[in-house]
């Protein structure tokens, strides 16, 4: 009677300890309605805006303790767009992101801690060849929809700020004031849709 009681709890341990680790919902980020949009300070004085799409990746969101869950995205930097053909071909050269030799940027994340209203998720930024930590402030993600493909869809925008230089994107040039042509900070968001795998 012993042994059938200890196996009893013995499973239903094992199955409890199941469903707690299932509660982390895969989501697959949507390429379509994905991006991540950066930002920079030109000649000190105006802000130039731009975009990369988001390639692929998953978001393992656990609703019970969001904490559990985690991110991995990879960034189609070829894509970058900024509006004028001449400046995005210069952004791809080997002058800033070189993307013949690094086509794609990634992100994966190692924890998540609460902030207020929102997240701050810890993980590694992978650019140009070079690997460094980064802090995303995640928002409240969105509730769930039933997108047209029938599947829930939830939605997730994270902002994070690095300096280019930490990512070997050293290039620059002097205005006859001194200051530099491109800003140091680079100022990213995040904006993901992402549905049921």
């Amino acid at each position: 009677m012993r042994r059938t009681t200890l196996t009893l709890s013995l499973s239903t341990l094992m199955l409890g300890s199941a469903a707690a680790l299932a509660q982390a919902v895969p989501y697959a980020i949507d390429p379509a309605h994905s991006e991540v949009d950066f930002s920079i300070k030109h000649m000190a004085i105006s802000t130039v805006h731009g975009r990369f799409s988001i390639k692929s990746g998953t978001v393992n969101y656990d609703a019970t303790d969001p904490l559990k869950s985690t991110v991995e995205a990879i960034i189609d930097v070829k894509s970058v767009s900024t509006g004028e053909p001449q400046r995005d071909g210069h952004l791809n050269s080997p002058d800033f992101f070189d993307t013949a030799k690094y086509p794609t940027a990634q992100f994966k994340s190692s924890s998540v801690k609460k902030i207020g209203d929102g997240y701050d998720v810890y993980g590694d930024l992978t650019m140009h060849g070079v690997t460094k930590p980064v802090t995303l402030h995640l928002d409240q993600p969105s509730k769930e929809q039933i997108g047209m493909d029938g599947k829930p869809h939830r939605g997730f925008s994270a902002t994070t700020q690095i300096n280019r230089k930490d990512f070997g994107l050293v290039w620059n040039g002097n205005l006859k004031s001194g200051d530099s042509v491109l800003g140091d900070e680079i100022k990213m968001t995040f904006e993901v849709e992402a549905g049921k795998a």
